[in-house]
């Protein structure tokens, strides 16, 4: 008697610990993250700047610029891996969470520019857009460009 006592308490705790376990993986496939990462292209950004529409764009490529000294006209450039610290700091702590913010970078399948994005909206920020196809994309369109500030 005793054996079936300990048997089904021990399923009891199995079957409860396997809920758990079954609620924690849940909680991992979706842990309250951001949507996905919306997109613009680079002829839309373009427009938007010949237009003087309020947007900031976030240079995210890393110090080896490539074949490129520039950026695009009025860009800042900050890395991914020391966004979330820079946040706090001017100029990127005067951008509202309420206005758009685009991100480029230079990688083949933008994910610099992805996370860079995903990052902001963890932050706070509403409105984010990765440009699609990052800085090829914008070279492409002849996009204003300026040159990059030395030592950031």
């Amino acid at each position: 008697m005793a054996f079936k006592q300990w048997t089904v308490c021990g399923l009891i705790l199995l079957c409860s610990g396997l809920a758990g376990s079954r609620a924690f993986a849940q909680s991992l496939q979706n842990p309250q993250t951001p949507p996905p990462v919306q997109f613009v292209t680079a002829e839309e950004l373009k427009a938007k700047l010949a237009r003087s529409e309020p947007v900031t764009v976030l240079d995210v490529r890393g110090s080896d610029f490539g074949e490129s000294e520039n950026k695009i006209k009025g860009s800042i450039h900050v890395k991914v891996r020391k966004l979330q610290s820079r946040l706090a700091l001017p100029p990127l702590k005067n951008i509202s969470r309420d206005s758009e913010v685009v991100t480029y970078c230079a990688c083949p399948n933008d994910e610099a520019s992805i996370r860079a994005a995903q990052e902001l909206m963890n932050a706070g920020f509403k409105r984010v857009r990765a440009l699609k196809g990052g800085w090829m994309a914008w070279k492409k369109t002849n996009g204003p460009v300026e040159s990059r500030a030395r030592g950031l």
